[in-house]
């Protein structure tokens, strides 16, 4: 009940804040771009993750004049890792407020970082078995442990900070779908390696 009322005064000032911003930034009965929206809800995410934290949600109408619709995720517990904030999408999934905080700074992500690594871990979970301990998906490596029945995400690490090692020992030819895009060479020569199933092909 208390984390209930909790809630409910923070969402009547994320409320609030929104409102005001969008009054400082738009007339009365203006028509509003699309790229003028974007760049509205881009910066007003940044100060509400800054200011509120970076676990809410807003929907903002821009017919209605700014009026807001603000989600928290479905339940949050304090345990001996910290704060748990469980996943919109994946009940199972727990991600910690290290999680939460590395991959907001290591993605350069100030909107709601708990739909964007929703995002990831679905396609995360398909790794589930290979390497314990960790999930593997485009983006990078999320480090995780079960416990009691739940999938504890601890922390995300980008693929850019993997080392070749880390990255032969994730991204092996069972994971070969996992490479983000970038990462493919439209000409076998610019390859620093090739499928072994392909080169029989090449060699013709």
């Amino acid at each position: 009940m208390d984390k209930e009322k909790k809630f409910n005064f923070k969402k009547v000032q994320i409320e609030k804040f929104v409102q005001a911003e969008y009054r400082k930034k738009f007339r009365s009965n203006v028509r509003i771009s699309v790229r003028k929206r974007q760049k509205f809800i881009g910066e007003i995410s940044r100060k509400i993750s800054k200011k509120f934290g970076k676990e809410v949600l807003c929907l903002i109408d821009f017919t209605k004049k700014g009026f807001v619709t603000v989600l928290s995720p479905a339940y949050t517990e304090s345990t001996d890792k910290g704060k748990l904030y469980q996943s919109f999408s994946h009940p199972p999934v727990f991600y910690t407020t290290h999680c939460l905080d590395r991959f907001s700074e290591r993605t350069d992500t100030m909107e709601n970082c708990i739909i964007a690594l929703d995002a990831l871990a679905r396609e995360a979970l398909l790794s589930y078995g290979e390497h314990e301990g960790y999930l593997t998906c485009s983006e990078g490596v999320f480090a995780c442990e079960v416990e009691n029945d739940r999938l504890i995400v601890k922390t995300f690490i980008t693929f850019e900070m993997l080392t070749q090692e880390q990255i032969r020992k994730f991204y092996g030819p069972g994971m070969i779908s996992s490479f983000p895009e970038e990462y493919f060479a439209d000409v076998a020569d610019d390859s620093d390696f090739i499928l072994s199933e392909e080169l029989p092909q090449l060699r013709d």
